[in-house]
C-alpha cells in the first residue's frame, strides 16, 4: 500500500462523556465488531470475572471506573481505527484534556435518562474550541429515559451543538422496539438478547409500506412515521463538510450494553470521520503526508506491567513514517534516540511494530527522557504546543510513612508526576513536598499506586491553599520583585520544571497580591 493510502485509511478518535454514561462499554462493543475480542466483559456485573479490556489497573477494576486513558486499535472494513478511551470522572479531567490534543474526532456518549451532564459540557467545550468533529451517541435506549426530541433540544441548548439525527428510536425503555436508520434507510429490531452478536437489519425503502405495521405493530409504526416526518422537517440534512469543520453533529441512538445501534454508528463513522489532520506547531503547520516523521508525547504511563518497572511514553504520529531502530531527534533535549521495541496497543496486549503512520499511537519505552508535550522529529526543530497543565484545586503535604522506604517513595512520586497524574511543588521555605491535584480522588490513586507499584507508604496532611499560580516577572532585579519574594516567602514553591509558583491561601489574598505587584503576572496554566 502506498504511503498516502495508509494515511487515508486511519481514523483516530476519542470517546468522551460523564462517568457512567457507558464510554467503556461502547469501546468494548466497537472492538467486538472489529473482531478484536471474542466476548465483551460487562462493566457492571460482578459475576463476570473478566472486567473490561480497556481497564487494566487494579483500582479501576475495584471501582468500575476508568482512571487512565487507554489506547486500543483494530481493523474494520479495511479501515484502521485507533480509539482513545478517556476517564469520565471529573477528577481525571486533565488526562482527558491532554488526550483531546491527540485525536482527529470525537464520539460523545450521553445517557438517555440523565441527559447532558456537567462533565460532558466541559469536555465538549474543549472540542468546540478546537473545532474537533463530533458524533453524538445517545446510549441506554433499553431503559426509561427522556423523550428523544427533548434530548436533542437539550444537546443543542446545553452543548451549543447543531444536531442532525441519523437514526431514530422506535419507543423507549420497556416499549423499545428498535431503531430506524435514517442514514441507510433501514430498520433494526431490538430483540433484547445481548448474546446475539450482531442484530439483523431490514431494508425499508418506503416508510409508508404496510410491512412496517407487521414488524412493529400499527401504533408504533404510525408514531414512527410522524416522528421521522418531524425530524426531516425540523433538522437540516447532513452535510459532511459542516461536520468536518465542527459546525454540525450527527446523532445516533442505541444501547451499547446490548450491542444495539453500535454497528450503525461504526459504519457511518468509518464513512464520514476525518482522516489524520494537519497540526499546528509553534514554527509552522505540519501536514500528515510530509515525508519526514514528526510526533509528540501526550501521555506517559508508568508501570504498565508491575513486574517490570517500565514507563511508556505515548506518541501521536503527526507526519511521516515512524520506523523501528531509526534515530530521531528529541527536540527539547537536543539528542538523538532510537527505539528497538515500539509498541502498538490492544489494552493489555502490546505488539512490537516496525512501521507506524500518521494517526497511529505508538508506545515507546522510556527511561526518563520524556515529559508530556515533548516532540520527536527527523531533525527539524518543531515544538507542538497546547498540552496544558492546569492549576490544581486540592493541595496536601505528602509525608513518608515508612522511613526505610524513602528512596522508593521519592522515585515513585517522581515517576507518577512525570505521568501527569498530579503536580509536585517543593516549598522554598523548608523544602516540604506538596502534591496538587485537579480532583480529590487522585490522592487515593497516588497512595494506592505508591504502595502497590513501589512498595512505599505515604500519609497526607491538609494544606490550606486556594490556587497555585505560575509567577512571571520581566525584571527579576526590580525592587518590586524582591519585595514580593521577601513578603510572600512562605507561600512560594518550585514545580518540577523549577518554575516559581505562588500558592495563594484565599481568593482575597490572590487579588490583593495582584494589585500590590502590578508588574508580576500570575498564570493559571503552565504550557508544558
Amino acid at each position: 500500500m502506498s504511503f498516502t493510502s495508509e494515511i487515508n485509511r486511519r481514523r483516530t478518535f476519542g470517546i468522551i462523556s460523564h462517568p457512567d454514561a457507558g464510554k467503556t462499554t461502547l469501546t468494548e462493543k466497537l472492538l467486538l465488531f472489529g473482531g478484536a475480542i471474542q466476548e465483551a466483559g460487562a462493566v457492571k456485573s460482578n459475576k463476570i470475572k473478566k472486567g473490561a479490556t480497556s481497564d487494566f489497573m487494579e483500582i479501576e477494576r475495584q471501582r468500575g471506573i476508568s482512571v487512565a486513558t487507554s489506547v486500543l486499535a483494530f481493523e474494520y472494513d479495511g479501515i484502521k481505527i485507533n480509539i482513545l478511551d478517556t476517564p469520565g470522572h471529573k477528577d481525571f479531567a486533565e488526562d482527558t484534556f491532554r488526550t483531546l490534543t491527540a485525536v482527529d474526532s470525537v464520539i460523545v456518549v450521553i445517557d438517555v435518562a440523565k441527559g447532558v451532564e456537567e462533565q460532558t459540557e466541559k469536555l465538549v467545550e474543549v472540542c468546540r474550541m478546537r473545532n474537533i468533529p463530533m458524533i453524538v451517541f445517545i446510549n441506554k435506549m433499553d431503559r426509561e429515559g427522556k423523550d428523544a426530541f427533548d434530548l436533542l433540544d437539550e444537546v443543542e441548548q446545553k452543548l451549543g451543538l447543531s444536531v442532525v439525527p441519523l437514526s431514530f428510536p422506535i419507543g423507549m425503555g420497556y416499549d423499545f422496539k428498535g431503531i430506524y436508520n435514517l442514514w441507510e434507510k433501514n430498520i433494526n429490531l431490538f430483540s433484547g438478547d445481548s448474546r446475539k452478536d450482531i442484530e439483523e437489519t431490514i431494508e425499508i425503502s418506503d416508510l409508508q409500506s404496510s410491512e412496517i405495521d407487521k414488524l412493529i405493530g400499527e401504533k408504533a409504526a404510525n408514531t414512527l412515521r410522524e416522528e421521522v416526518e418531524l425530524v426531516e422537517g425540523i433538522y437540516p440534512t447532513f452535510d459532511r463538510d459542516s461536520y468536518l469543520s465542527g459546525q454540525q453533529q450527527p446523532v445516533f441512538f442505541g444501547s451499547a450494553l446490548n450491542n444495539f445501534g453500535v454497528r450503525e454508528l461504526l459504519d457511518c463513522f468509518v464513512e464520514i470521520a476525518p482522516k489524520p489532520r494537519p497540526k499546528q506547531s509553534e514554527e509552522r503547520l505540519v501536514k500528515p503526508d510530509e515525508k519526514n516523521f514528526t510526533g509528540f508525547v501526550f501521555k506517559i504511563h508508568a508501570n504498565m506491567d508491575p513486574n517490570h518497572r517500565d514507563r511508556l511514553a505515548f506518541i501521536k504520529i503527526v507526519s511521516g513514517k515512524f520506523e523501528r531502530n531509526k534515530p530521531y531527534l528529541h527536540v527539547r533535549n537536543n539528542k538523538k534516540l532510537k527505539f528497538s521495541s515500539p509498541n502498538a496497543f490492544f489494552a493489555e496486549k502490546k505488539e512490537i511494530v516496525d512501521t507506524s503512520y500518521p494517526g497511529d499511537i505508538v508506545g515507546l519505552h522510556d527511561t526518563g527522557n520524556f515529559k508530556i508535550g515533548d516532540t520527536l522529529t527527523e531533525g527539524e526543530i518543531i515544538n507542538y504546543k497546547g498540552v496544558p497543565s492546569f492549576s490544581p484545586e486540592h493541595f496536601r503535604y505528602i509525608n513518608n510513612a515508612d522511613p526505610l522506604k524513602s528512596k522508593q517513595l521519592y522515585k515513585g512520586i517522581d515517576q507518577l508526576m512525570d505521568e501527569g497524574v498530579a503536580q509536585l511543588f517543593t516549598l522554598e521555605l523548608n523544602g516540604r513536598k506538596v502534591i496538587g491535584t485537579v480532583g480529590a480522588l487522585q490522592y487515593e490513586v497516588i497512595q494506592y499506586r505508591l504502595e502497590h507499584e513501589y512498595g512505599a507508604k505515604c500519609t497526607y496532611e491538609n494544606l490550606n491553599v486556594h490556587k497555585a499560580c505560575w509567577v512571571e516577572a520581566k525584571d527579576k532585579k526590580s525592587d518590586e520583585y524582591k519585595e514580593f519574594i521577601r513578603v510572600k516567602q512562605r507561600f512560594l514553591a518550585k514545580d518540577k520544571q523549577d518554575q516559581l509558583v505562588f500558592l495563594a491561601d484565599s481568593p482575597f489574598s490572590l487579588q490583593m497580591t495582584q494589585q500590590k505587584y502590578p508588574n508580576i503576572k500570575f498564570h493559571f496554566t503552565s504550557e508544558y
